[in-house]
């Protein structure tokens, strides 16, 4: 397996041609998770295309092309690269992907998208997809004892709105911690900061280990999205560690909820049902045995080997044919 990424990333070849630039920002530079630092057109965008015209130029050496990327360029290529391509698409529909996609008629490309939310949505601008729904790895997100607390986890910004999370805990005089990267500065310095102290921690960014722990020993994970999200990983991540969990339903959500056991959705932005959610399933949630049944079903629906399986399935399907347009349903 040949790994596309950026410096420091597993699996990387360090000085080849498949490390992208790790890029810093200037100083007085305002960092979201909506832009990129200037160098990132100038400098990784070009060297994403030699690596693809690399690939281009080895093509008998690739079976498939797995691409996550979020700039259009590779579907751009995707018809010259005699390597089969198959796009996850992990967002709401992108103009430039739809433009890519409609300039090169489809050639050489095939679509996954990780809900049917996101699939009916790409489908309408005109990019026919395959539903995969995202995947956890069990090993990762293991069964934790509970606890007496309310999480919050994700990247720190507006449409993730941790604000509410706070709410609902001051509602319910409960204890909240909330773990993520802070990905729109301003937001979290004037909006969610003033917010904190009174039994409202930040612990920042975690690993995947340090999070699955603090998420086990969590009572009940609010999930507080502001947009319609594509999918939702934090809903699988906390019901795999037998976590319950309480949701705005908007976007990809519902459908993990109806897959699950112990996750209660809500009218996207109603603060007041979130903490009459959480008060009516507090001791259930906490009841070991309730628990490790949240994670056997997690575990059943959303594990990341039944991902991985369907994926080597469909990576098989397409590595014999020289320009796939579209998956099976």
């Amino acid at each position: 397996m040949t790994v596309v990424a950026v410096t420091g990333s597993d699996h990387v070849e360090p000085g080849s041609v498949w490390e992208m630039p790790e890029l810093g920002w200037d100083a007085d530079a305002v960092r979201t998770d909506k832009t990129y630092p200037p160098a990132y057109e100038t400098l990784s965008v070009p060297m994403l295309r030699r690596a693809l015209e690399t690939i281009g130029a080895r093509a008998a050496d690739f079976d498939v092309i797995s691409n996550h990327c979020l700039h259009a360029l590779p579907l751009q290529l995707a018809p010259q690269l005699g390597v089969p391509m198959v796009t996850t698409l992990h967002t709401p529909v992108d103009d430039d992907f739809v433009r890519a996609h409609r300039a090169a008629a489809g050639r050489g490309s095939a679509f996954l998208s990780v809900s049917e939310h996101t699939r009916r949505e790409w489908q309408h601008a005109g990019v026919a997809s395959t539903l995969l729904a995202n995947g956890v790895d069990p090993r990762v997100w293991t069964g934790g004892p509970g606890g007496d607390d309310l999480v919050w986890f994700g990247r720190i910004v507006p449409e993730k709105a941790p604000h509410l999370a706070v709410a609902v805990a001051r509602a319910l005089g409960r204890r909240l911690t909330i773990a993520g990267r802070v990905g729109d500065r301003a937001y979290a310095d004037e909006v969610l900061g003033p917010l904190l102290g009174d039994g409202v921690t930040v612990v920042g960014e975690l690993t995947p280990l340090e999070l699955a722990d603090l998420v086990g020993r969590s009572a009940v994970a609010l999930a507080t999205p502001a947009w319609a999200e594509p999918f939702g990983l934090v809903g699988p991540e906390a019901l795999m560690c037998g976590t319950s969990v309480v949701g705005f339903a908007v976007g990809g959500v519902p459908e993990i909820a109806a897959a699950s056991i112990g996750m209660r959705l809500v009218t996207a932005g109603d603060v007041v049902a979130m903490a009459d959610a959480v008060e009516e399933m507090w001791e259930q949630a906490r009841d070991p045995r309730f628990r490790r049944a949240v994670r056997a079903r997690a575990v059943e629906r959303f594990s990341l080997d039944a991902r991985t399986t369907a994926l080597e399935e469909i990576f098989a399907s397409l590595s014999t044919e020289a320009a796939p347009a579209e998956l099976p349903a």
